[in-house]
């Protein structure tokens, strides 16, 4: 597979190695000397000087050739025009880019980039999982059906607490996929599954009725509700 890299910062550095490392032809395009002599030492011929948002540089790479192209660079927007520009004028099947601002990531999806990966997103899911008190966690994103694949733990004194699933008002389209009992094995749910403090449930729900979805489990005292959905903000 030929993958080209915008980008040879450390991102495009240790990603593109692995490439390598793998029997991957890349090549790497960054605009500093420094750092495209720096990937050159250590990774052989591998890297080209250059803007990867122009048109010529791109053609001197071969884009036209090539399975994959990855933009991480430190600016969103040369990120999503060097991406724009290998799918639209040179036919690149796959494009992938970083995304640093969170409110781009649906901008890029947009306007045609296959895949996006945005660091700010990742850190704070991996905060998200780290803090055992947070609601609601994202899981997945399943484009372009607008769907969220969520993880939400029962709180204690929580309206769902001694319910059947059939009772609990989940918004349209939203579905609990699977539960998770406190110290037992996850188990595929029925209507009758009764939920207890602590359960921690898979679900999916549109992206616009999370908040909906998420006030199905809040506690029953709506200043403590009110409290904690704050501190998800």
């Amino acid at each position: 597979m030929y993958v080209i890299m915008v980008g040879g910062g450390k991102i495009g550095y240790y990603l593109s190695r692995s490439l390598i490392s793998e029997g991957h032809e890349v090549l790497v395009i960054e605009k500093q000397r420094e750092k495209c002599d720096k990937i050159i030492e250590d990774l052989g011929q591998v890297c080209l000087q250059g803007d990867g948002s122009e048109t010529s540089v791109l053609a001197e790479a071969g884009t036209s050739r090539a399975d994959l192209f990855i933009s991480v660079t430190d600016a969103d927007e040369d990120n999503l025009v060097a991406c724009q520009m290998a799918k639209q004028k040179f036919g690149v099947p796959r494009t992938m880019a970083l995304v640093h601002n969170p409110r781009n990531e649906s901008i890029f999806k947009s306007l045609g980039i296959d895949l996006t990966i945005c660091d700010t997103t990742l850190i704070m899911e991996q905060i998200e999982q780290e803090v055992p008190t947070h609601p609601l966690i994202h899981l997945f994103s399943l484009s372009p059906s607008n769907l969220e694949l969520v993880e939400v733990k029962i709180p204690a004194g929580s309206r769902a607490v001694g319910k059947a699933i059939k009772d609990i008002p989940l918004p349209a389209n939203s579905h609990i996929t699977l539960v998770i009992p406190f110290n037992e094995k996850p188990k595929l749910p029925s209507p009758d599954t009764e939920l207890k403090a602590g359960d921690q449930i898979i679900a999916i729900t549109p992206k616009p009725l999370e908040d909906e979805l998420y006030s199905s489990f809040m506690v029953l005292d709506e200043s403590a509700g009110r409290a904690a959905k704050k501190s998800r903000a």
